[in-house]
């Protein structure tokens, strides 16, 4: 008689990817999940990610879809997606970087060990066995060169947990791969900067429509945002921020007339529209004698300050050539005082002031 043996089942084991929006997370996501891989997408907003925001806002962006990346990426690819608020704890990370910033204020290499520190807390409170990864070698100058791949697995405690299919071969194996959770022939080669061998691995995998890269979803690349958040810091005296702060920096023209204070102006209806939600936290003015933006002021002003500034905001009227612009100037309480006065005229110092 003989007997069956019941072989044990083989766990399905679990992976947590970190999905930007990008192609290479999206490729490396959908690489483990065609091994029988169990994946789920987390993404980590910090306040400083690109898309949503000014898309949504201005006109010249109307063409791009209004969508958050990640959010259609875990769709792609038939996942869940966890979308987690690391607003607070990110403050220390952009404000004392240990390995500094990069051509901006980014500061990548700390960004990412933060990020996959963050998931290492999360694989543990949701029994999950490893992390991946879109990073490729080569790819980006700070924070993906061959040199300091092992620095974001040992700082952020992933060790060997942390799986970057998409450049696993050129790498030492991994526990995934070690333990044959995962087939390391299966995982890929590709380095340096070219995207073709990621386009041709999107085609073939049936992505069409993935998200263009650009240097990353992060508006502290962006040489402009930096500018204005190092002149925000200096005026202040303080590397505090704000959620708030991080999103006015994202939008309209920012003029700093003198050290103590600032002028945010509309450049277009929708910014207008976006910053009627500050109007109780800063004075504010507008043109009544003609059209124009709505500007808001940040710092401390007299009455001469306000004169400037009236004089600044109807230079971005329409009454920019007449003689006199009536201005509307009204603080957080409501309460409003009209100036008629000459739009400001000399160009050389509106550039100088300039953020």
């Amino acid at each position: 008689m003989s007997h069956s043996v019941n072989k044990p089942e083989k766990k399905q084991r679990k992976a947590v990817a970190l999905i930007s929006g990008g192609l290479d997370s999206l490729l490396a996501a959908k690489v483990i999940i065609d091994q029988g891989i169990h994946v789920e997408g987390i993404n980590f907003y910090t306040g400083f990610c690109v898309e949503g925001h000014t898309h949504a806002i201005r006109k010249k962006d109307k063409a791009k879809p209004k969508r958050n990346n990640a959010l259609w990426s875990a769709e792609q690819l038939g996942i869940q997606l966890h979308i987690v608020d690391v607003i607070e704890p990110y403050k220390e990370v952009l404000i004392n970087p240990s390995h500094g910033y990069g051509a901006n204020m980014n500061p990548c290499l700390d960004c990412k060990s933060f990020m996959v520190g963050q998931a290492v807390e999360w694989i543990k409170e949701n029994d999950f066995d490893f992390i991946i990864t879109g990073e490729v070698i080569g790819q980006r100058p700070m924070s993906q060169r061959r040199d300091t791949m092992p620095v974001i697995a040992a700082e952020s405690g992933a060790s060997d947990l942390l799986l970057r299919p998409l450049c696993a071969q050129l790498l030492p194996p991994t526990l995934p791969e070690k333990e044959g959770w995962v087939d390391r022939e299966k995982l890929l080669d590709f380095n340096g900067r070219t995207r073709k061998p990621q386009i041709e691995l999107a085609n073939k995998l049936g992505f069409q429509d993935f998200a263009q890269p650009a240097g990353g979803c992060c508006f502290l690349t962006d040489k402009n945002y930096s500018d204005r958040l190092v002149d925000l810091w200096q005026a202040r005296d303080t590397k505090a921020y704000e959620l708030d702060d991080v999103m006015l920096l994202k939008v309209g023209r920012h003029i700093r007339p003198k050290p103590n204070f600032k002028l945010i102006i509309g450049r277009e209806e929708g910014e207008n529209k976006f910053m009627e939600g500050y109007r109780k936290q800063f004075i504010h003015l507008y043109t009544i004698s003609a059209k124009g933006p709505l500007v808001l002021i940040e710092g401390n002003t007299d009455e001469k300050d306000l004169q400037l500034a009236a004089e600044i905001t109807a230079r971005y009227s329409q009454g920019r050539q007449e003689k006199t612009v009536t201005v509307a100037v009204k603080d957080q309480n409501g309460v409003s005082k009209l100036l008629n006065v000459k739009p400001f005229s000399n160009e050389e110092k509106l550039r100088d002031w300039y953020i």
